[in-house]
């Protein structure tokens, strides 16, 4: 019985001692808000100092035009969760889904689909996966315009009817994507800028800022990166336009990275606002 005592007393030292050293090493990492780049030992302490939002930020696999790598969707999107995560002070960015519904085309063969019918599954999963881990509250945003509002709003909804009742809420924040894309987009064109649409100048610039590395904007073929023309409400194209068909819905030759920090900026905290707007 004294030895079994012993081991036991021993066990219990043994694991107060690997509780205090993983407290330790995660308070050393305290400021990380990307669960990829985090051990459960600092999730954990994460959620007990109250950071108990996940931001699930879905980007995509699609081409952008001849000018932008087809994983732009994804760059971004991990940029502008982070920052989010970071501006908010209770959330973790959740990692990445690179795939959401785009059109595809073997002529210009960049995109990989997800139906919208294997998204909503998929988001449900997610979303429940991080409830089970012990989040609070779950976020649902998208860099790509497919799925947005239909699947996003609507798996938000379900989940939240489903956990409300047990302090447990589930919002799709969708104006990180309309709102700021419009707002910038809009006073652009006030200040002289051409309309943007797919791959073209709000894009573009935004990859041209957050690409430090050179991986994802081809600078060289700025100069020619226009397509088919982004018309205003109520204008039609000619019967006898012929289609550009390279990827780019607008003009993305005057991109600046100064405009992508714009966006980034417009972005971060035009998620946050609507974010905090939520729990008021």
């Amino acid at each position: 019985m004294r030895h079994f005592q012993i081991v036991a007393t021993a066990l219990a030292l043994l694991c107060s001692v690997a509780s205090t050293q993983l407290h330790a090493l995660a308070a050393d990492n305290s400021e990380l808000v990307e669960f990829e780049l985090m051990t459960w030992a600092e999730v954990k302490m994460a959620q007990e100092a109250g950071k108990t939002t996940a931001l699930f930020y879905t980007g995509g696999t699609e081409q952008r035009g001849p000018q932008n790598a087809n994983g732009g969707h994804n760059m971004m999107g991990r940029a502008i969760v982070k920052a989010i995560a970071e501006r908010l002070g209770n959330a973790i960015a959740m990692p990445i889904l690179p795939f959401s519904p785009t059109s595809m085309s073997s002529d210009l063969p960049g995109s990989l689909d997800l139906p919208a019918e294997l998204l909503t599954p998929v988001l449900e999963q997610l979303a429940e996966a991080a409830i089970t881990i012990g989040f609070k509250n779950i976020i649902l945003m998208g860099d790509s315009g497919g799925g947005q509002p239909t699947v996003y709003g609507a798996v938000a909804q379900k989940l939240d009817d489903k956990y409300r009742e047990k302090g447990i809420r589930i919002f799709y924040a969708n104006e990180v994507y309309t709102k700021a894309n419009s707002e910038l987009g809009e006073t652009l064109v006030a200040e002289g800028y051409p309309r943007s649409g797919h791959g073209a100048l709000l894009d573009t610039s935004l990859m041209y800022y957050l690409d430090k590395e050179d991986k994802y904007v081809r600078r060289d073929l700025l100069p020619t990166a226009v397509g088919d023309p982004v018309l205003p409400r109520g204008e039609q194209l000619p019967a006898d336009y012929k289609s550009v068909n390279n990827g780019i819905t607008g003009d993305a030759r005057r991109s600046s990275p100064e405009i992508g920090k714009r966006l980034f900026d417009l972005k971060v905290a035009t998620a946050v606002k609507q974010i905090q707007g939520f729990f008021d």
